[in-house]
């Protein structure tokens, strides 16, 4: 795949932003433990470990577009020294399951509520994830469709239990919290909806260097919204909490 000296300062940039602002934000949510009540840490280490592993992820992704990359030729043909796109999936496959097992912890619901939520969410996630793999890496368009229709089962079933299931347990929430979990599912469907839209694209559009960069930049914004944005909306659910609790507001 030829980019052009701008294609490829983009991409090369965006890959950038995403790691440091991984990195940033885990930094963040670890030294924010103490501005919370010790039941909501959890949520807490949960939202650092998913970005943390996020940034690796994105330090492989990095370094796998560099090596990859001659003169502005980027080899995309599955060599050893090819760009690697499975780094994407294994990150999905690690930090999604997190992702909705933070916004369970952070509520602090019953031990019994929240341990059936998670044996929903979680198994739902990794097999959407999985699902998605063999379509994205396949070069035959019926393929590609097929595996796009199986992952996106799960997807249904994972928003049926965040809008049914898990709003059931919002109205014994403190103010404002309820609205503010209702903003972090609005998210999580606007940044999980990027992820699709490039799978559809990388279908139905030509194999060329802007459909990469395309794919590569969305990708990339997504994630950055989906794991630091929705971590620091964790940590303000938990800061609420905290303070509905009777914790007080630093000065």
């Amino acid at each position: 795949m030829q980019l052009d000296s701008n294609q490829w300062n983009l991409v090369y940039n965006v890959f950038s932003f995403g790691l440091i602002s991984m990195l940033a934000c885990t930094i963040y949510t670890l030294v924010s433990q103490q501005r919370v009540l010790p039941k909501y840490r959890n949520a807490l280490v949960m939202s650092s470990m998913v970005t943390f592993i996020a940034g690796y992820h994105y330090l492989r992704i990095f370094d796998s577009f560099k090596h990859a990359s001659a003169n502005g030729m980027v080899k995309l043909d599955g060599s050893q020294d090819a760009f690697n796109e499975a780094y994407r999936y294994v990150d999905w496959l690690l930090t999604v399951p997190l992702l909705l097992v933070e916004v369970v912890a952070v509520l602090a619901l019953t031990s019994e509520v929240s341990r059936s939520l998670i044996m929903r969410l979680v198994p739902a996630s990794a097999a959407m994830i999985a699902l998605g793999y063999p379509g994205e890496i396949s070069s035959d368009q019926n393929t590609q469709v097929l595996y796009g229709v199986l992952s996106t089962i799960p997807f249904l079933y994972i928003l049926y239990v965040l809008f049914v299931e898990l709003g059931k347990s919002l109205d014994r929430q403190p103010a404002g919290v309820a609205e503010t979990v209702g903003r972090l599912r609005l998210l999580l469907i606007a940044t999980w909806g990027v992820y699709p839209i490039a799978y559809i694209f990388n279908i139905v559009g030509d194999a060329s260097s802007s459909s990469f960069v395309t794919v590569q930049v969305g990708y990339t914004i997504a994630d950055v919204l989906a794991k630091c944005v929705f971590g620091l909306t964790i940590l303000k659910i938990a800061r609420m909490k905290s303070m509905a609790e009777g914790m007080k507001e630093d000065h």
